[in-house]
């Protein structure tokens, strides 16, 4: 796609939201190490033109479901990068109360139904809420992500199945990126993405996740077709994760030239900020401006989760009922 037919407001948001992205999760990469966070931390760095390509084509109106790799997605989608801190640190004033952490963090009123510690956990959830959108004729699309791994799960495939059959306003984004877990998808994944979409009738699409204007591009002519009532797709992203599966994995799996190699010829906003500043849509100082506002705001909200008060006793027992 031509950067001239994508609105320069947009490219703007989309390369701040990569930015925070990717030092969101560097930073978390070294305050995990520190052991003052709980529980696990999965990081998405080297994947955030995925989650941002994605989400610059949906509104707070459009709904996705996450996976435990998901605080790529809560920033693409507009979820408070503070309040995301603070729920990761498992304070109170975090998104969800500091109750869920790194892999449970949602936000409904931006259409963030949620990471999912459950491999497979959410395309069944994106099916209700595209059921949802298309008995209240709202226009509003529901999106689902989920890896290569999670592509094997019952729920995935059934959801698929369901997604067909009730023709829903649907996108399925596999982000692949090689590995479930220490497992490669070429061990584990019998044929393609794509005649898997074809087993159920669904349209299929392809990208590649390192390049944010192909992801664009590509999501967003699947997201439009959910709009005019044409039923789900699947949208098959290629991309690397560049840490392990989880914070302390040696990833002893993978070779390291590798992963060298992805993080020197294949940096997503490396490739944003030279196609952009080449074509004199940005000056290197606007892009530069942006990284220092974006350092300044992650330093903040460490700083604040920090020194936010943890949960208490009682509040054990808010938010276990949801009131109608």
């Amino acid at each position: 796609m031509s950067t001239l037919q994508i609105n320069r407001d947009v490219m703007a948001r989309s390369y701040r939201a990569m930015r925070t992205i990717r030092d969101f999760e560097e930073r978390l990469h070294i305050e995990f190490a520190t052991g003052e966070i709980p529980g696990f931390v999965h990081l998405y760095c080297g994947e955030e033109a995925s989650g941002v390509g994605v989400c610059a084509n949906l509104t707070d109106n459009d709904t996705i479901a996450s996976t435990h790799r998901g605080h790529g997605h809560c920033i693409a989608k507009g979820v408070d990068v503070g309040a995301m801190m603070a729920e990761i640190y498992g304070r109170k004033s975090g998104i969800c109360g500091g109750k869920g952490g790194s892999m449970h963090i949602a936000d409904l009123s931006r259409g963030m139904l949620g990471a999912n510690g459950i491999v497979g956990g959410g395309p069944p959830l994106i099916c209700g809420a595209a059921l949802s959108h298309k008995l209240l004729k709202d226009g509003g699309v529901a999106v689902a992500f989920y890896g290569d791994g999670a592509s094997n799960e019952g729920t995935t495939l059934e959801s698929l199945n369901l997604a067909s059959v009730w023709h829903l306003p649907a996108v399925f984004v596999v982000e692949d990126n090689g590995y479930g877990e220490a497992t490669a998808a070429s061990y584990a994944v019998a044929g393609t993405q794509k005649a898997r979409a074809a087993g159920f009738g669904m349209e299929y699409f392809e990208c590649d996740g390192t390049d944010f204007f192909d992801v664009y591009e590509v999501a967003g002519k699947a997201i439009e077709r959910a709009r005019r009532g044409e039923g789900p797709s699947m949208v098959h992203v290629h991309l690397s994760r560049w840490y392990g599966h989880f914070e302390g994995d040696s990833m002893s799996y993978r070779k390291s030239e590798d992963v060298a190699a992805e993080r020197r010829d294949r940096d997503c906003l490396v490739k944003f900020r030279n196609r952009t500043t080449e074509a004199g849509l940005f000056t290197a100082d606007e892009l530069d401006s942006v990284d220092q506002a974006v350092r300044d705001e992650i330093e903040l909200s460490v700083r604040n989760a920090k020194a936010a008060p943890m949960p208490e006793a009682p509040d054990l027992l808010s938010d276990v009922y949801v009131s109608y």
